[in-house]
């Protein structure tokens, strides 16, 4: 009887909640739910600001270790504090079993992200896609379109980057295979012996790059840059897309070449370009990694674990998917982050964090819980 009551007393005020603000703090890693009382279910997002909104894209998971694949789509939400959320639903919707499309529900669609073309007025989805049970090896990125920041947004195509293109950043000695790569079998996260990185780029230059851990960067120009792990994830390419962010130019450079970098995260502070990522060993978190440089296309420089105190180096359980500015304040940003749950993945968690500075490097900091107004004293 004690428990009935206690549980009715917990509805009530889940009711009495829905739609109203609940919360005044970020609690990483903790249950955090939606306008619905729901927990938000936005995983591998980015954030997009617009009107007074941001709005956030992630994708959509489902209980148990089947919640891993696209059952349903890529869902947003948006809020004007960062810390309410309102559900608008999902927004890229897959499609239905045996229809046959690259979206077909089982899919993986994994980091969906969302910009602005200013000049189309067009809102471009890009995420890492691999079609049904082809278990990683597509390597694909998949392109959407909507006409509303909240959909729907209509698949249009996916690709491999930049075929038939070579990096701005590699000599002519270099185009050619060192070594016989065609039937190697990688494990994802390390290169054997006798491989060098840029077998794998030639390799696959004629049906373009693999693209899997992505993200998007618009500069203050209104280019566009896709962002995204390459060469069986041993190397991170950085490309610029076409005016009307529906394709590539051709114009791209390798970063970190063997270093197995994943889960890019950029952003832009006083001219100067960062990223953070992290290493590959699957769905357990590890030591992050930070760098900068002063032009998109590089020359980038390591800047070693931006994380204080993180004395499990896992990036405090999680893993970067986005750092965005907080509109309207000076010198914010705010690591976003995911807690995977792989086997019961609806009930991954988000770690938001905020960022601070000291000369040219970027530092993140565990809070139990923290409000925007501490960026008045970072």
């Amino acid at each position: 009887m004690r428990s009935f009551f206690t549980y009715g007393i917990c509805v009530i005020l889940l009711f009495s909640c829905k739609g109203k603000s609940r919360y005044d703090a970020f609690s990483p890693g903790k249950l955090w739910s939606d306008n619905n009382g729901v927990h938000i279910n936005a995983h591998g997002g980015g954030i997009l600001f617009e009107n007074g909104r941001y709005y956030w894209f992630g994708e959509h998971k489902t209980p148990g270790s089947e919640g891993n694949a696209a059952n349903v789509g890529v869902h947003c939400y948006s809020s004007e504090d960062l810390y309410n959320w309102k559900d608008e639903g999902v927004v890229l919707t897959v499609d239905p079993v045996g229809s046959g499309s690259d979206i077909e529900k089982g899919c993986i669609i994994e980091r969906p992200k969302v910009i602005k073309n200013q000049k189309t007025g067009k809102y471009v989805m890009w995420f890492h896609l691999e079609r049904k049970n082809n278990n990683y090896s597509d390597a694909l990125s998949g392109v959407a379109v909507g006409n509303e920041i909240t959909g729907p947004y209509q698949y249009l195509k996916s690709v491999r980057p930049n075929s038939g293109f070579y990096p701005l950043n590699v000599s002519e000695i270099h185009k050619q295979k060192t070594s016989s790569v065609d039937n190697i079998k990688f494990n994802g996260w390390s290169l054997p012996a006798d491989v060098d990185a840029l077998s794998i780029l030639v390799r696959d230059l004629s049906k373009g790059q693999m693209a899997r851990d992505m993200n998007l960067f618009v500069d203050e120009d209104q280019k566009a840059y896709h962002i995204y792990s390459s060469e069986e994830n041993s190397t991170l390419h950085i490309a610029e897309l076409t005016d009307d962010y529906l394709s590539h130019t051709g114009r791209y450079i390798r970063c970190f070449p063997g270093r197995f970098m994943e889960a890019p995260a950029m952003f832009k502070r006083k001219g100067k370009y960062y990223l953070m990522m992290s290493g590959c060993t699957g769905w357990r978190p590890n030591q992050a990694r930070s760098a900068v440089a002063g032009s998109i296309m590089g020359e980038w420089v390591e800047l070693g674990d931006p994380c204080l105190n993180d004395t499990t180096g896992t990036t405090f359980h999680s893993q970067s998917t986005c750092i965005f500015p907080v509109q309207g304040t000076e010198d914010a940003f705010i690591y976003m982050g995911d807690r995977w749950n792989p086997e019961d993945a609806i009930d991954g968690r988000y770690v938001w964090l905020p960022v601070k500075f000291e000369d040219d490097r970027f530092f993140i900091e565990w809070k139990d819980s923290w409000k925007k107004d501490l960026f008045d004293s970072l």
